[in-house]
């Protein structure tokens, strides 16, 4: 039995994927534990490591709104200090040096942000594969790489010391140099944008479902009358991290049409509501989404990907993070309207050409299938872990030499 750590930061598309390539990966026969935020604890059945609480959560997601300053005045090192990132970083790194089987296990991160696998590979000699959501992911790897080797070299630097690893010198080979890159998008979204390069796999999309009852049994109270009017669905995501502006924008574009408004956070909800428009906290887009007649949503690859998959109309409103890019992706395709933020006051109307457009279905691709992503990306990492349980060579001096220093450290200030 492989031995599978697997480490993930964000929200519901960033994490929910790895909870349901835990559960394959479970199924095949591997031992799996999720290391993630609090919350998701109860999200997931497997064996769950909590990196932060919480509150703490709830604090960093909060935060994340000043990541989408356009002035100038967010700073990263900031956003790490105030949240505790590179303690979180150093606890992150010490569970997998804890839960770690010599010649037994895989360590499984999320591309860019989960550092501490590659952290932890380095010094336990353990494989290690980054799995990317989105292809921003990829393409972001080189600013990354010069944050993490300027703004916050000290932060990290620290870190690597006390793990007894040297200060990384070249960040853009260090990115480039996990045993497995995997990107979870199909081939065609590849080819619609920037390339990913050659050394990543591309398994498919990985639609992130949050339920698994029978259609109808998770709709919250009021849902089903309201679908009854073939309502548009206006989605940001379950996160905070978002323009100000895009609430406000999707519920004005729906002018006058009746809308489900999914909004995890109350104070983010305009008010007042126009007539028609329903608010919920939560919906589960896998029953919604095939009944609504379009949705107006800010881009992200999970909400997306739900719709391509239902055959629904989209438009979106994107502005930060991977989301400008899936949606030129899209549009490129003939798959949505987009519209960046400067062009928000014409979403009525592109709201009105998606809805009249009859060619949508014509143009979807057949590789659609909700479960090939997950799949594909579950069968890569058992191929990674085969060779690993069966004969993984053994740790270099400096590895030994460096891990040995560190339990050392380890004992002396948690006897």
């Amino acid at each position: 039995m492989t031995r599978i750590l697997m480490v993930t930061h964000g929200t519901d598309g960033d994490v929910l994927p790895f909870v349901r390539l835990g559960a394959l990966l479970r199924a095949a026969g591997h031992e799996i534990t999720l290391v993630s935020h609090a919350p998701y604890r109860d999200r997931c059945d497997l064996d769950f490591a909590a990196i932060d609480t919480p509150e703490e959560f709830a604090r960093h997601q909060a935060d994340t709104a000043h990541l989408m300053d356009t002035r100038g005045e967010s700073s990263w090192l900031g956003f790490y200090l105030r949240n505790g990132l590179f303690e979180q970083l150093r606890r992150e790194s010490q569970i997998l040096i804890d839960a770690h089987r010599p010649g037994e296990t895989v360590l499984v991160g999320r591309h860019t942000s989960a550092v501490s696998v590659r952290f932890a590979a380095e010094l336990l000699g353990a494989p290690v594969a980054w799995v990317a959501v989105s292809p921003i992911q990829v393409m972001s790897a080189r600013l990354a790489a010069h944050m993490y080797g300027a703004e916050l070299a000290p932060g990290f630097a620290a870190a690597r010391a006390e793990l007894g690893l040297p200060e990384v010198t070249d960040w853009p080979k260090w990115f480039a140099g996990a045993d497995l890159d995997i990107g979870l998008w199909p081939g065609w979204f590849d080819r619609a944008g920037a390339r990913s390069p050659a050394r990543f796999a591309l398994t498919g999309f990985a639609v992130p479902d949050d339920e698994t009852g029978p259609a109808g049994e998770e709709l919250p109270p009021g849902a089903e009358e309201a679908l009854a009017e073939r309502p548009v669905l206006i989605s940001g995501g379950t996160g905070r991290m978002l323009n100000a502006r895009f609430y406000e924008a999707a519920v004005e574009g729906c002018a006058g049409r009746p809308a489900l408004l999914a909004v995890p956070h109350e104070d983010l909800v305009p008010q007042p509501l126009p007539p028609g428009i329903t608010w919920f906290p939560r919906l589960p887009f896998r029953q919604v989404m095939p009944r609504v007649s379009a949705v107006v949503h800010h881009g992200g690859i999970g909400t997306l990907t739900r719709a391509l998959a239902a055959g629904t109309p989209q438009v979106v409103l994107a502005d930060g993070a991977d989301r400008p890019d899936n949606a030129a992706r899209l549009a490129r395709l003939g798959l949505a309207a987009w519209l960046p933020p400067a062009r928000w006051g014409e979403t009525a109307a592109a709201l009105g050409g998606v809805l009249a457009d009859r060619g949508l279905a014509g143009r979807l691709p057949g590789d659609l299938d909700p479960s090939a992503g997950i799949e594909g990306a579950a069968r890569l990492i058992e191929n990674l872990a085969d060779p690993a349980r069966r004969a993984r060579p053994a740790l270099t001096p400096h590895q030994r030499l460096a891990l040995r220093k560190h339990l050392s450290t380890a004992k002396r200030d948690h006897p």
